[in-house]
């Protein structure tokens, strides 16, 4: 049975948390992405706790901003840094040392500056569908189609995201998922009990969820004035901050439409121990629409 508990840090954030097994096991933690929260991983947790698939102790948080995780009011509490910050001291209290660190879109993002920074934190990572940051700044900067696929950003750091996006029952928001198939597509999974969790994560509050594309400057620039806004133009990474130096799983869903395949091209050049997967006919929504292929994939890499 999964439990649910409101974990405060050190720090002073304070993070509710999904998590099943034993506390003294080997760690599994998984982090989910934007419009998402943690129950998108309920059913590998409940996979991985089994003594036949590892008896892990399996842990998902919600990240600081969804969720009844704490919210800080200022864009800059949402910077890499604080993102960061919370899963290290998640982990500390966990650890010391975690088997795997699982993640998928905005989770990703957190997991890729983690893995590059304090390496110690993990044995392992397993990345679904998140762009390493080094090839994402690459294609930001160079790569019109990816400027294209990345568009979406610049709607959503608008001061009226909240309000346009929340309308007729959060419209626009199942969009982002129906736009890949969640509903018609040859995975279906956008069940109305489905619909009902994202409903009450949303309800909440999506000021905090916003505030992660609003804090960063990883996004396509928005032309002409009144914006003249240079975004990924004037980012630079330091190679240190961009090198991976663990067994690290990419699956990659290769009909995912806001992040194409070039994101991949030179990311064994960051991640030397990378093992690549490649899934023809799926999209972001993966762990959504195929949770066997996903928990298969995983359990080999574990193992």
């Amino acid at each position: 049975m999964i439990e649910t508990s409101l974990q405060t840090l050190p720090h002073g954030i304070t993070l509710s948390c999904r998590s099943i097994g034993e506390k003294g096991r080997p760690v599994l933690m998984f982090l989910h992405g934007f419009p998402e929260a943690a129950f998108v991983w309920d059913g590998l947790l409940e996979h991985f706790a089994k003594p036949e698939n590892g008896g892990f102790r399996c842990i998902a948080p919600n990240l600081r901003g969804f969720e009844q995780s704490s919210a800080p009011a200022d864009i800059a509490a949402y910077r890499p840094k604080h993102l960061v910050q919370d899963i290290a001291a998640l982990i500390a209290i966990e650890g010391p040392q975690i088997e795997c660190l699982v993640a998928h879109d905005w989770g990703g993002a957190v997991a890729w500056n983690l893995a590059a920074g304090q390496p110690q934190l993990m044995k392992k990572l397993a990345i679904i569908n998140s762009p390493h940051p080094g090839t994402f700044l690459r294609e930001l900067q160079h790569s019109p189609t990816q400027q294209a696929a990345s568009a979406y950003m610049n709607f959503l750091i608008r001061p009226d995201a909240e309000t346009l996006l929340a309308a007729n029952d959060y419209q626009r928001l199942w969009t982002f998922f129906t736009n890949m198939g969640a509903a018609d597509g040859p995975y279906p999974w956008l069940t109305d009990s489905v619909r009902a969790q994202y409903r009450e994560v949303w309800q909440r509050g999506l000021t905090g969820q916003l505030n992660y594309y609003r804090a960063s400057p990883l996004r396509p620039p928005r032309p002409g004035p009144p914006h003249n806004d240079p975004a990924a133009a004037a980012v630079t990474i330091p190679r240190e901050m961009l090198e991976v130096h663990l067994p690290t799983l990419v699956l990659w869903a290769m009909n995912d439409t806001a992040l194409p395949p070039a994101l991949l091209d030179g990311l064994d050049d960051y991640v030397p121990q990378m093992t690549l997967k490649r899934i023809e006919g799926a999209t972001h929504w993966i762990v959504h629409e195929q949770p066997e292929l996903v928990a298969r994939c995983l359990q080999q890499f574990l193992a």
